[in-house]
């Protein structure tokens, strides 16, 4: 009879370990999917912010445009606003690629995650039925 009741205690203490090493994968699973539509939606509003930059640029440029071409200083304005269209732009477009870099990396990681959250429960519940047996 004690044999059956240490059996039942170690099955109690390894189910134990093994359900909070599965918890916390699947926390951690939880937490990659917050930060993937964390990043994506960081990357999609910083585009939109910058889109605006250039078309508040693009209005005041138009709405500015001079009448006589002989304002030298206002020729110069305009070229340093449209230099800040293009700098916008090369920034947008760098976002996008990094956006796309840290959300492969977060993939990855959640597919790993997952992997081993799938070995884990496979390994727990072959214990299980050696432990009942």
């Amino acid at each position: 009879m004690e044999n059956h009741t240490n059996t039942r205690n170690t099955s109690q203490e390894i189910d134990s370990v093994g359900r909070a090493k599965l918890d916390s994968l699947q926390n951690n699973i939880e937490e990659l999917k917050n930060m993937i539509k964390e990043r994506n939606t960081l990357g999609q509003n910083f585009i939109k912010e910058g889109e605006s930059m250039k078309a508040n640029i693009k209005t005041f440029l138009i709405e500015n445009s001079p009448e006589g071409e002989g304002d030298s200083e206002f020729a110069r304005e305009r070229s340093e606003l449209r230099k800040k269209q293009i700098e916008i732009s090369e920034l947008q477009l760098n976002e996008k690629i990094n956006c796309w870099r840290d959300i492969a990396l977060l993939k990855k990681e959640f597919r790993e995650n997952i992997k081993e959250l799938n070995e884990k429960k496979s390994r727990a519940d072959m214990l299980e039925k050696i432990l009942k047996e």
